[in-house]
């Protein structure tokens, strides 16, 4: 039988302020990223998630960032590898710190907005995050875009990798994310998310938005916890899902 994880990024609301609807999320998911603090995400909310995760059997995931709160880690900052390197450290060890209180383990590590992208591009960014992910987390799993550079870092570093696809965002002809910017960066039509999941499990391709089909392995589909409608797009995904006989599974952090 077929299988794929399905990830989400959560935990993202931050004192006063929601984004997303995690408890009707989690159910949905079998791995989270949970932000660290950086773009999105507080003390208390990385607690919360956690124990949220705990509940439903979610596999656990740091989702760290620049340091960018108000532009959501969505804008460049030019960090050195070495910065890059330490911010980690800090994040993934906070998020760790909280698992280890609640008794769960930390399962993998997934980098958000920019620095996901620039680390798709740049090894020398990508070989930062992958260091980092190894010294603090060497069983774990490091998340990167399926064919991007972050995944041959985690894997000359060795340590497990899972190629990544997105249900809901736009591809381009060299098989990196449209950026936030351009048109048709971000999927809203439920039957386009449906047939773009449908292509990348079944078919091993993704289309790009210029017509043209890419080859795509994926491991784990990402949707985004503070999308509108993320709830019932995923609860479509897994009907469809089941349909074709796949099944949805966390991966297993081990070498």
């Amino acid at each position: 039988m077929k299988r794929i994880d399905l990830n989400a990024d959560a935990g993202e609301s931050f004192g006063v302020y929601k984004i997303g609807n995690d408890e009707a999320l989690f159910p949905l998911i079998s791995s989270v990223n949970i932000a660290c603090g950086f773009h999105g995400g507080d003390f208390s909310v990385m607690r919360r998630s956690v124990l949220l995760a705990k509940e439903h059997g979610v596999s656990i995931g740091a989702h760290p960032s620049y340091p960018d709160l108000q532009g959501f880690g969505r804008r460049e900052i030019a960090l050195t590898p070495d910065e890059i390197y330490d911010s980690l450290i800090y994040q993934i060890g906070a998020l760790q710190a909280f698992c280890h209180v609640e008794g769960v383990e930390l399962s993998h590590v997934k980098p958000h907005g920019a620095l996901y992208n620039r680390a798709t591009k740049d090894r020398e960014v990508a070989d930062a995050i992958a260091n980092a992910v190894k010294d603090l987390l060497p069983n774990g799993i490091l998340y990167g875009l399926s064919g991007g550079q972050l995944i041959e870092a985690g894997q000359a570093a060795g340590i497990q990798v899972a190629r990544e696809a997105f249900a809901d965002r736009g591809y381009q002809v060299d098989g990196t994310l449209m950026p936030r910017n351009e048109h048709c960066s971000v999927f809203r039509d439920s039957s386009v998310v449906l047939n773009q999941v449908k292509q990348i499990i079944l078919e091993g391709h993704v289309k790009t938005v210029s017509g043209e089909r890419v080859a795509m392995k994926a491991d784990t589909i990402c949707f985004h916890g503070d999308g509108a409608g993320v709830v019932e797009l995923l609860v479509a995904v897994r009907n469809l899902l089941t349909r074709e006989g796949i099944s949805v599974q966390k991966l297993d952090p081990t070498i």
